[in-house]
């Protein structure tokens, strides 16, 4: 029997850290380098501190401001390429934090060394809340890129020689954002009708993504729906219009003409966001010669507004195109100005944050079609394009 109870201790003292749950009254040493705790998937953490310092940082003459009174450590190495962000707080008195980066292949030793390098430091003492985010403020410092494999070590220390707790949200994105599970939505109730069936997937890797499919225009089906695999069963021509969203990709919208006697795969390939890629949106439309927004286009702002509080991380361009033949003209110079302004204003007037916006103009100097000979083209050309900064 002792030796079982004494298997269990270590098997609870070396259990990893996941989900949410309260870790601290039976770890040890929590407040030095060696009893960090190891973090090693996204979560939220209910963590103690011990009332206890240690020595550890006295080589670092930039951290002469931190509290040594009450350390907590916590390890991390990353899973692969990708973001690092998170929010520590306390319910009382202040939070305070570095993050050291190894260096020799021993932390502990770095630190000693004082030769870790300091990744992001925050020792103000007015706040109760720190971390990392893409947003940076008094309590935020910009999110932290890591490589594959990369180790560092986060120090959180509070002003009380208390055992209170550090609340710990985390959360590690990946590079890659592809999401490689599936999930199938099967709603066929009729067993000899054909299939409508729709795949979301990744625009370069082919892989499955879960987004959130929007379907109108029929009333069995229409409906909201999340999934990577969706299947119907239809027996009626109609045009179905479809929206899809996924956090970290640009929304696809489309409208399908489906005959209703055949089975029908569509496959949507959903373009990753990244800095330089654009999206245009040619639907957004304009009273001719000015800026006037024509209320026809007020679902495609939406779905912009959408698409940025989806993705609160990204800035981007507004781009104005025109469509005029011959050389860019001054009054073609200032519409196009002007289109990307007012697309502009209605975002911030809807709750976009300003800083993330730029509005350009671009008249007529970058055409979809050089040489236009259908409506359909022309259109191209007289657009609002955005590109992601």
């Amino acid at each position: 029997m002792t030796k079982v109870v004494i298997l269990l201790i270590i098997l609870l003292a070396s259990t990893p850290l996941f989900g949410q749950r309260k870790v601290g009254k039976d770890a040890v040493n929590m407040n030095s380098c060696q009893g960090a705790i190891n973090i090693f998937d996204d979560g939220d953490f209910d963590m103690q501190f011990t009332g206890r310092g240690d020595n550890s940082i006295k080589g670092y003459p930039s951290l002469k401001g931190i509290d040594e009174e009450n350390f907590l450590w916590i390890s991390f190495i990353a899973p692969s390429e990708g973001d690092l962000t998170f929010t520590g707080s306390v319910k009382k008195g202040y939070l305070q934090m570095v993050i050291f980066q190894e260096m020799s292949g021993a932390i502990c030793i770095d630190l000693d060394n004082a030769s870790a390098e300091i990744l992001r430091l925050n020792l103000s003492k007015n706040n109760a809340l720190v971390g990392l985010d893409y947003k940076v403020d008094s309590s935020y410092l910009y999110s932290l890129h890591l490589e594959k494999g990369k180790k560092i070590h986060l120090l959180f220390a509070t002003n009380e020689k208390s055992k209170k707790d550090l609340l710990l949200q985390w959360k590690f994105i990946p590079e890659n954002r592809v999401q490689s599970e599936s999930k199938i939505v099967d709603k066929r109730d009729d067993d000899f009708a054909p299939t409508l069936s729709f795949k979301i997937r990744d625009g370069e890797s082919g892989l499955p993504l879960i987004a959130g499919l929007v379907i109108e225009g029929q009333k069995g089906i229409q409906g909201l729906y999340t999934g990577s695999d969706f299947f119907f069963s239809i027996s009626r021509r109609v045009d179905l219009t479809i929206q899809c969203d996924i956090e970290g990709y640009f929304f696809h919208d489309s409208i399908y003409e489906i005959t209703g006697t055949e089975d029908i795969e569509i496959s949507i390939a959903m373009d990753p966001v990244a800095a330089g890629k654009s999206l245009q949106i040619e639907e957004i439309e304009f009273i001719p010669g000015s800026s006037e927004i024509m209320v026809s286009s007020e679902p495609k702002l939406r779905r912009l507004k959408d698409f940025l509080a989806l993705n609160s991380e990204l800035h981007i361009e507004i781009q104005g195109h025109v469509f005029a033949l011959g050389d860019n003209s001054y009054a073609a110079q200032k519409v196009s100005e002007a289109r990307a302004k007012r697309v502009m204003k209605y975002l911030i007037e809807n709750g976009i944050d300003k800083k993330r916006l730029k509005a350009v103009g671009y008249g007529n100097t970058r055409p979809v079609y050089k040489e236009p000979v259908r409506f359909y083209q022309e259109q191209a050309n007289r657009r609002v394009e955005i590109v992601v900064l």
